[in-house]
């Protein structure tokens, strides 16, 4: 798997696991850090599991995610948390932004994965 997901993987983890003990240990962040990073974060990570597993089972270290099931996992996230939580759950708010960024991070995972085989082209799942 290339560096650059690695990275944005563990980067993502340690960022979001740092907004989530800010608010246990009652730490208040700017809104826009509080509702808005992991929405960011979220989606490169289940994506990064995602890959990872699919190489592993495939035993294709260059397979990659196809655009068109990013941007279906994009879909799904924002029909569940912003469309369909927040109708039973006080905890979730349907917010447009999120659903941006979900796609936008999705864009940006399609991007970071990624990487030329030896004859030049990507297997896609």
């Amino acid at each position: 798997m290339k560096k650059s997901v690695i990275s944005y993987f563990i980067g993502s983890v340690l960022i979001g696991s740092c907004i989530y003990l800010s608010s246990v240990f009652g730490i208040v962040l700017p809104r826009i850090i509080r509702f808005y990073v992991n929405d960011f974060l979220i989606i490169p990570m289940v994506l990064t599991v995602l890959l990872y597993t699919v190489r592993k089972t495939q035993n294709n270290r260059h397979k990659t995610i196809s655009f068109f099931n990013i941007l279906y996992l994009c879909l799904l996230y924002s029909f569940i948390f912003e469309f369909w939580l927040p109708k039973f759950q006080q905890r979730y708010t349907g917010d447009i932004m999120d659903v941006c960024l979900y796609f936008l991070s999705g864009i940006l995972f399609y991007f970071l994965q990624k990487e030329k085989n030896s004859n030049g082209v990507s297997g896609s799942y």
